[in-house]
Formats: structure tokens, sequence, C-alpha cells
């Protein structure tokens, strides 16, 4: 077996274990771990730094995007760091705009040898990370890192997984840009013993230039050193593969979480929790388990064990929407509304059709204030769960939602030619979903006032939602005719476009987008265009040898 299909077959076993959350979790510097956790005075130390950033270049990028842009990238970073410790330096550039020189790391014993970090985060079977022809010739490796939590201010802690790594050699571009998965990547356990027999070739600027593929001298060599950095590997994880030997503690399993539940379900709180911990002890692994003792300590008011709990379950399972939205509602009893709302975020983010999550973030932005935030929340909750529109009488959204229409109703009878008045109709009515009444707004309006790009627009909108595609198409070209630097007409007929697979004009409409955006500095739109880009070329983007 050749290095590569062994770190290829180690990477499959890893992609397996992600769901179960069975990974390697070291704290030990130096040595391999798949999952870091980065909180307290070292992620406030980072925060601080891209605050920092964010201040220095707030007149040439908005100063939210310049500190997410470099919490992201530091935190990749500091995992390199920690598994690597001694084997590489940091490359110590002047801190500017831009990036770092396209080079993060080098081998101590070898400045030549340079490496790139990229760090990620959002659905990891669906995650890609990128690198330019620039990157791939300045370095020797390029190391992938996987964020679990969206990056924002107010995080507690990031938990991060080494999702793999690339030697550039392995890498042709037939573009300036490709990308890759998860599935694409070599096994970080890897990545230590492939630097450190690149540190002692003495003929490394020539092995860059010539096309075979580098080997180890032997797969004994390779395992061997893999074993040095993972060999708390087997130790961690005899527990979880002798979880459950035989079926009887399986069913006494079974018999202390149907206790629990009984309990539970007839408020005897304190009792459920006991038999929660008992069911633990036999299965630690079990996310669910931890999920349903969190709502017992909430039940009874211990909020921070609670949140401990859901937190467990999300160290195991990081797409528990159910537990996100749960440690929310936790933090939100203990006042800690920030925290609450980026839990509520991550919620939405994997499902984003739970209206009682949007209610809930609704209420935690109007806790601190943010009355629009809060508007637009409970109006998704409404468009998911119309019986909540009863819930909010009492509330400033139910007068926004009742009255706003009946208001441009009567602006309308006062003047019937009023274009303004229909289209402000449609966007209400299409707030609350109703795409149809909103398209007849926008039509009348349309007919008033033919050459308002943004009419059109949102005529388009409201017909994609509806599911006439080709009719969204229309109205975006026809607001682009008017307006040729209307980014966002341009990006939508893009979406649609991938839709209805005419790939090649929808990479041409996001190309369009990423264009205006980038001179207009809208750098999180623009990012979020190139990805899609991205997307969409991958096929004929990459060839990694070997692959």
């Amino acid at each position: 077996m050749d290095w590569i299909t062994l770190l290829r077959s180690l990477q499959s076993d890893f992609i397996k274990r992600l769901s179960s959350g069975c990974l390697l979790h070291c704290e030990i510097e130096g040595q391999y771990s798949e999952l870091t956790v980065i909180s307290g005075e070292r992620l406030t130390t980072l925060r601080d730094f891209c605050w920092l950033m964010a201040e220095k270049y707030k007149r040439v990028s908005p100063v939210r995007d310049v500190f997410i842009s470099y919490l992201k990238g530091k935190l990749g970073e500091e995992v390199v760091k920690e598994r690597l410790a001694d084997l590489i330096t940091e490359v110590d550039y002047e801190k500017r705009l831009g990036g770092d020189g396209k080079i993060d790391f080098t081998l101590t014993a070898n400045p030549a040898i340079g490496i790139e970090v990229k760090s990620r985060h959002g659905s990891i079977d669906r995650v890609r990370w990128s690198v330019s022809a620039e990157e791939v010739e300045k370095n020797a490796v390029i190391v992938c890192i996987f964020i679990k939590e969206d990056v924002n201010e107010a995080q507690a802690a990031y938990h991060l997984l080494l999702a793999g790594f690339l030697p550039t050699q392995m890498i042709k571009l037939k573009t300036g840009k490709i990308s890759f998965g998860i599935e694409q990547l070599l096994y970080g356990g890897g990545l230590w013993g492939y630097l450190e027999q690149l540190q002692a070739s003495v003929n490394y600027h020539r092995f860059r230039q010539t096309p075979p593929i580098y080997q180890y001298q032997s797969q004994q060599e390779l395992s061997s050193k893999i074993n040095k950095h993972n060999s708390i590997k087997s130790a961690l994880f005899t527990d979880i593969k002798n979880v459950l030997p035989d079926r009887r503690e399986e069913e006494i399993n079974l018999d202390y979480t149907k206790l629990g539940d009984q309990c539970f379900t007839q408020g005897e709180y304190t009792a459920s929790i006991d038999n929660y911990n008992q069911a633990l002890k036999l299965t630690s692994s079990d996310a669910e388990l931890y999920y349903k003792r969190g709502l017992a300590y909430y039940q009874l008011g211990d909020y921070e064990a609670a949140i401990a709990d859901y937190s467990q379950a999300i160290n195991i399972n990081f797409h528990d929407a159910k537990s996100y939205h749960k440690r929310g509602l936790a933090l939100s009893q203990i006042a800690a509304y920030e925290a609450a709302i980026a839990d509520y975020t991550q919620a939405i983010r994997i499902n984003p059709h739970a209206a009682v999550v949007y209610k809930n973030r609704a209420e935690a932005r109007s806790h601190l204030g943010d009355n629009q935030g809060a508007i637009e929340d409970y109006t998704q909750a409404i468009k998911i769960n119309p019986q909540y529109a009863d819930t909010y009488k009492n509330r400033g959204i139910s007068r926004y939602l009742l009255g706003i229409q009946p208001g441009f109703t009567q602006a309308i009878k006062i003047n019937p030619n009023d274009a303004n008045a229909y289209k402000n109709r449609g966007n209400a009515r299409a707030d609350i979903g109703d795409y149809a009444g909103a398209i007849e707004d926008y039509t009348q309006a349309i007919q008033i006032n033919p050459h308002a790009a943004d009419t059109y627009y949102n005529r388009g909108n409201a017909r994609y939602d509806l599911g006439d595609e080709e009719s969204a198409i229309e109205d975006y070209t026809q607001a682009i005719q008017i307006n040729s630097n209307y980014a966002d007409a341009y990006y939508n007929r893009g979406n649609v476009r991938a839709a209805i697979k005419y790939k090649q004009a929808a990479i041409e409409d996001f190309q369009k987008a990423a264009d205006i955006y980038r001179k207009e500095g809208q750098l999180e739109e623009l990012q979020d265009t190139k990805e899609r880009i991205l997307e969409l070329e991958i096929e004929e983007s990459i060839d990694i040898l070997n692959f």
C-alpha cells in the first residue's frame, strides 16, 4: 500500500466518524488531534487582534467584515500552531489588509518550505476550500481547517477540525483557482510525517519542479511517523469501540433511558436526571441523552448545567439544530442574549423552517434593542406559521403587519397613480408570503412607472418564490436593462439559471455580480458570489493528480 492510498483510507474512516462525533481530541501541543477547541483567554486574545485590524481598515471595508475575515484565518492558524508546534514557524508579515503574502508558516529547519492554512465553516458535506495559483506556487502544503460554529462576535468557543491536507504537487491548475471538499483531502494524521520528510529532502526545489509523486522510502516508514504523533488515538478510541459489547448492556441502557423519559413526562425531573446519568455511564457518546438531560436541568432552572449538556450534544453532533435552539433558550434565561442569538442563528442555518426559532431569536433581538431585526424574525415566523400572527397582537410586529397594508391601500385610494404605494404594498405582501398579491401590486406599479428597476427586481423575486423561473428571469433581465450595475439582479438571475441547469449562463451572471460587488466594496456579497462561481465550476476547475 503506497502512502497516498493509506492516507486516503484513513481520511475515509475519519469522514465516517464525523457523523457520530467519535473524534480524536488531544490537548497536548505537538500531538495530533482531529478536534481542537479554542475558548477563554486564548479566544479573547485572537478577538482583540482581529478588532484591532478591523479598526485599522474600517475606511477600506466594513468593520465587521474585516473582523470576521481575520478571525476565520486566525482560528485556523491556531490549530496548525498547536498541532505542529516547533516544527513550523509563523511568517511575521507586517499587519496589513490583504493577508500575509499567501504563506502562513514555514518549516523551522527549512524556510523555503511554505504552508498555507485555509479555514471554512458551513455544512461539512458541502463546504469547499479554494486556493489560487499563487498559493500553490508558494507553498508545499495546503492545510484545511473546518470551523463547526458560525464565526461571529459573540461565540464563546470554537470547535475546529483538522479536515485534512493536500501537497501542492498533487494540484494541477486549469484556471486561476481550484476548490476541493473534505473527501479529496489526505488524512491530517500524516501531515507531520509528510513535512518532516520534506524537511529532510536536500533537493526540495528540484522536487517542486519534477512531476512524479514524492514517496516515502517505504510504507512502514510512513506508518511509523503517523503512529509517532498519533499514538494516543488507540487509547482514546478503546472505550468508544468497546461500548455496549453485548446485548445485555444495550437492554440496560434502553431501560434507563425509558425510565428517564417516563420521569420527565411525569414532571419528576431530578429522577429523570438520575436515570439519564446511569444511561450515560453505559454510552457516553449519545448526543440525544445529553440533550434530554439538558431539558431536565432546564426545567429545574439549572441553566448552566443545561447549557453544558446541550454543548456536549453539539460536540457529538454539530448538525443538531434542536440543541442549538435549546441552548439559545438557556442562554436567554441568564441574559446572554448575544450568545443566544448566535445559537438561534446556527439552528436556523441547519433547519430554516422552524418558526419557533425565529420567534425566540426575535425576542432576544428585542431585548438588545434590535427592533428591526426582531420585526424581520417575527415576520419570518408568521410566514412559516400564520397562527403566530394572533400571538403577537400585543407586540409591535402585529401593528406593523396589520397596519402597514391598510396604510398603503389608503394612499392608493387618494392617488391611484402612485407607483410607490403599489410597490410598497407589494413589498408588505411579499413579507408575509402573499406572493400572488405582491405580483399584482408590482405589475400595477410597473404599468404606472415602467422605468423602476427595483420594481422589476422585486417582482422577479416574488415570481421565483412561486416557482415561475422563466418569468423571474425576464424581470431580472428587465431590471438589468434599466440599471446595468444592478448586482443583486445579476446574482438572483444567476441563482435561477443555476436552478434550471443553465450553468454557463449562471456563471456569467455571478461573475458580473462579483465585479460590481468588488467595485462597490461589498465584501461579504463578493465572497458569497465567488463561492457560487466555484461551486458551479468545480468539475471544470479542479484536476488533482491521482484522484
